[in-house]
């Protein structure tokens, strides 16, 4: 954490201000620490944030968590974009642990990310874990680097979606998934 503390350092002097001006005194510390704790992802694995949550399941019905709280790094500015996963899926003979959409949101978010990736990559994950007959996924977020630099738009917002087997292969299944997002 120290080379990472000193890096902060440099960055704050190149800014043209004093790393021993009071307000700033710990703040080369806190800000790796913060950077670590945003990038924790890269320390995780599926197998290890699964934790065996597979369970046997002969429900065939739609699974739908909606709403899972997100926020990641944009890789490009290393600025925060900020929103919501809705994760869908059809499950083939078990289900995961609810908690574990969540984990694996996390898991991935928390890595310097585009959005179109961090879709894919949630998506690919409930798939491997469950062998689902279908996932779907869709994120609504704000990047601050849109928001605050560039072309400064307040109110903008950016969906992505990944539907994968039935979700892609059927238009009434992926219409019942929107419908049960909201969307």
């Amino acid at each position: 954490m120290k080379a990472l503390s000193d890096l902060y350092s440099q960055v704050i002097t190149e800014l043209g201000e004093d790393v021993n001006r009071e307000g700033l005194l710990d703040t080369p510390k806190r800000a790796a620490k913060a950077m670590q704790f945003l990038t924790s992802g890269y320390e995780q694995s599926l197998e290890v944030i699964v934790n065996n949550a597979v369970f046997a399941s002969d429900n065939d019905e739609m699974v739908v968590i909606s709403d899972i709280e997100m926020y990641s790094m944009c890789e490009h500015h290393m600025l925060p974009f900020i929103g919501k996963v809705h994760i869908g899926y059809l499950p083939n003979g078990q289900v995961l642990g609810l908690s574990k959409l969540a984990r694996i949101t996390d898991m991935f978010a928390r890595r310097l990310q585009i959005q179109e990736n961090l879709t894919k990559q949630i998506a690919e994950a409930v798939q491997e874990v469950t062998g689902a007959r279908g996932v779907a996924v869709v994120i609504e977020a704000r990047h601050m680097c849109m928001m605050m630099r560039g072309v400064q738009k307040q109110n903008s917002s950016m969906s992505t979606s990944v539907m994968m087997g039935s979700f892609r292969e059927s238009p009434a299944t992926r219409s019942e998934f929107l419908r049960l997002i909201g969307k």
